[in-house]
């Protein structure tokens, strides 16, 4: 078969990434815009792997019950695929269904690549009057469009840079969808809406091949009762519920493993503009020795301001695998039994902490080690290599669907020894 013919489909399973999984005569076939249950029509679109190939999904033949008329009209199964827009990939399927399906991902990364088998519960974000729909929209606080050459703006068409202009964002605050409408005249590249807690949306122009440095705009967000300090265009969870679930998820399975030990030094890698070592710091009280450690120069100077109250607390910029190396080989006896008594949270990127961190985090011993994932398959790969040294998850994988009608999950995970 060559690439553009139309094959029929029983769709079985689901892939990492938002693509579900059919065969054709053995062969597995990664097709988007479906889900397991499913007969559908696809158009083949790459033949290039003798392992798989790929296609784009054009007629369902046989619905299964979970499906739904997608939250995205552009998006829908009946729009051709090439000009559907990416960013809801699960946008056609029941919410509940939504989340059975992650906890699914979830289940089968850790048995293919860490071979672990771990009970897994993934959650709603729950709802607000003011936050998020109960149907799941109008929750991102942040959003990314693209202007092409031609001038037009929009989001990119789904695995592919082409822009595809769109009149809803239904994913978007209000606010934010007011915003991108108005978008008009910039030059090619992207433009970074963001809404912070002042409810103010902030339209950031980042155009292609512009390398100038403007001093970015600081704002304000909120957790609770406590502002948090960070650029703009700095990184911040996209939905408005994240920051105060996640806080009060760690929070939880914290207290369930015994707490914070105010006695402890504890380290929060990746640590952003402070959210973690907040969290931690809150918990062991104001005199709590909390380090929070982050790349990125701006991000760290905004950590040392959110957690200036707490006078044990403080902020280094390094990166995370130099600096557990530093701290393994040069700590004193002292600090090493207060991080045998501490807590070390890691909120790494999508690629995951990786070995040399993971092997570097067990050789300080600490006592609790808090993992907040954003990817399955990378949590997967160092929760194995975590076992290796002999932290377990005994309570298993706590997720949570920040991101609805994507197939992006967020979860946390507490190992002890």
């Amino acid at each position: 078969m060559h690439d553009g013919d139309l094959i029929d489909l029983d769709i079985t399973g689901i892939a990492h990434g938002g693509v579900f999984v059919g065969r054709h005569e053995g062969r597995v076939v990664f097709v988007p815009d479906t889900l397991p249950g499913e007969r559908v029509r696809a158009r083949i679109t790459d033949t290039r792997k003798k392992a798989f190939w790929r296609a784009d999904a054009v007629d369902v033949l046989e619905a299964a019950p979970e499906r739904r008329r997608h939250v995205w009209a552009a998006a829908d199964i009946d729009v051709v695929p090439e000009d559907r827009p990416g960013g809801a990939e699960f946008g056609h399927i029941e919410l509940g269904h939504q989340r059975r399906l992650k906890e699914r991902v979830i289940r089968e990364a850790l048995e293919r690549v860490g071979k672990l088998d771990l009970p897994v519960d993934v959650r709603s974000a729950g709802t607000a009057d003011d936050v998020e729909a109960a149907d799941g929209t109008g929750w991102r606080t942040r959003l990314s469009l693209h202007v092409d050459e031609g001038g037009r703006v929009g989001a990119y068409a789904a695995r592919s840079h082409r822009v595809v202009e769109t009149p809803d964002l239904p994913l978007a605050t209000a606010e934010v969808a007011r915003a991108a409408l108005a978008v008009r005249g910039a030059r090619p590249g992207r433009v970074d809406l963001v809404q912070p807690a002042d409810g103010r949306v902030r339209v950031l122009a980042r155009p292609d091949g512009d390398r100038s440095r403007p001093t970015p705009e600081v704002v304000e967000e909120r957790v609770g009762e406590r502002l948090f300090r960070v650029d703009a265009g700095g990184f911040w969870q996209v939905h408005r519920l994240a920051a105060r679930t996640l806080t009060g998820l760690v929070r939880d399975e914290l207290t369930a493993a015994g707490g914070v030990d105010p006695e402890g030094l504890h380290l929060d890698l990746y640590g952003g503009v402070g959210l973690f070592a907040a969290t931690l710091a809150e918990m062991g009280g104001s005199s709590t020795r909390v380090i929070s450690v982050e790349s990125d120069p701006r991000a760290t100077e905004h950590a040392g301001e959110n957690l200036a109250e707490w006078i044990g607390a403080r902020a280094e910029t390094a990166r995370a695998d130099r600096f557990v190396a530093a701290l393994a080989a040069g700590a004193s006896e002292r600090e090493r039994e207060r991080l045998a008594r501490g807590v070390v949270l890691l909120d790494p990127p999508r690629a995951g902490a990786g070995r040399e961190v993971v092997e570097g985090i067990a050789a300080l011993a600490p006592g609790t080690v808090v993992y907040v994932a954003c990817d399955p398959v990378a949590l997967s790969r160092d929760l194995a290599t975590f076992a290796e040294h002999g932290y377990v998850a005994a309570n298993g994988i706590r997720g949570v669907d920040l991101f609805p009608h994507t197939h992006h999950v967020e979860a946390v995970v507490v190992l002890r020894r």
